[in-house]
């Protein structure tokens, strides 16, 4: 037998349990001026009691607002997504914003769908993080009618507003770590999707060299693919060198993990044969043996940071075009001096 289900009372309802118009109710639900304190009180109470809850779509109508934000993410199976998806919604929390999201899976046109689905819904804005639309994509997105903010956007023709970690300062410190120590035979292992961060990493990482007087070798630069798959691949091509580097640089720290594992596959050591760092400070760097050294992104600041300048730009505010926020490298024990130095 089939529960019988209750429905929620309306507006109706409670003004007839007020014994008051419907307009009177409505007011005193939105605390207006025009209903007397003691009356708005006892309608509100009376509302309570009977378990009324005021319909979102209805309100929207009323303001032109859903006090919802679409967040678009790569996949929610990344742990850096994660964690800025964390941040986004604690700030629209804070609020009152409820947040939807849905994946990319790292493709630009489901991107440019999912962004376009999002506006017909009516959200009142939408966060796009590791955004891969590039120039033939960026005019539909800078025509949607909802603002719109990129976190770490992948392309440099894409200007919307942006809040993005300076990559270039951060792959340096990371090299300039390595060279510190001793390492001239620095590799880098990069992402081979040809993405704006990547670029960046890869112009941070060949500054330190010029800086230090090594000569860039193109052999030490080769692909993965942002995952520890490829950076299994990648490390392998490296080690399979007449002259293997003494250090690694990655572009993140899954591509390091696939590194890491092909180390301990081939029976050598991190850090006395081969020195590894990556890029991100994923919570899983921390628990990798040797624990790994990599550079910090402040992941739930960069979500918090988007989310505050959807804010902005949703109450017509004007708020800046790209925010760039500082990386930090967080020195932990996969590096070390290679052999000759140490030894």
């Amino acid at each position: 037998m089939q529960a019988h289900r209750t429905k929620p009372p309306t507006i109706k309802d409670i003004a007839r349990l007020a014994s008051v118009s419907h307009s009177t109710v409505s007011r005193a639900l939105r605390n207006s001026s025009l209903v007397d304190p003691k009356t708005a009180s006892r309608i509100q109470q009376i509302a309570r009691d009977a378990g009324y809850r005021a319909s979102a779509v209805a309100r929207s109508l009323v303001t032109q607002e859903t006090r919802t934000v679409g967040v678009v993410v790569t996949t929610i199976a990344d742990p850096f997504v994660a964690e800025v998806v964390s941040g986004i919604e604690e700030v629209a929390n804070q609020r009152c914003y409820s947040v939807f999201l849905t994946e990319s899976k790292t493709d630009s046109e489901l991107e440019i769908k999912a962004v376009h689905s999002f506006a017909d819904r009516w959200v009142d804005g939408i966060i796009v993080t590791s955004s891969r639309v590039g120039s033939l994509h960026f005019k539909l997105l800078s025509e949607t009618k909802v603002p719109v903010v990129l976190v770490n956007n992948q392309h440099s023709e894409a200007s919307p507003h942006s809040v993005m970690i300076q990559n270039v300062e951060g792959s340096r410190q990371a090299v300039q770590h390595l060279i510190r120590l001793g390492h001239r035979r620095i590799a880098y292992i990069r992402d081979r999707f040809g993405y704006q961060s990547d670029a960046e990493r890869l112009t941070g990482y060949r500054a330190a060299l010029r800086h230090a007087g090594v000569t860039f070798s193109k052999e030490l630069v080769v692909y993965g693919d942002g995952k520890a798959e490829g950076g299994m691949v990648a490390m392998r091509t490296l080690l399979g060198l007449q002259d293997p580097p003494t250090a690694v640089f990655c572009y993140n720290d899954m591509t390091a993990l696939g590194a890491l594992r092909c180390i301990h596959d081939e029976r050598l050591q991190v850090p006395q044969d081969i020195s590894l760092v990556g890029f991100d400070d994923l919570f899983i760097a921390s628990y990798t043996h040797p624990r790994l050294t990599t550079v910090r992104q402040p992941k739930r600041q960069l979500g918090q940071l988007a989310m505050e300048t959807l804010l902005k730009l949703m109450s017509g505010q004007d708020s800046v075009d790209s925010i760039s926020v500082p990386a930090e490298l967080v020195v932990r024990e996969s590096t070390a001096p290679p052999r000759e130095v140490s030894e």
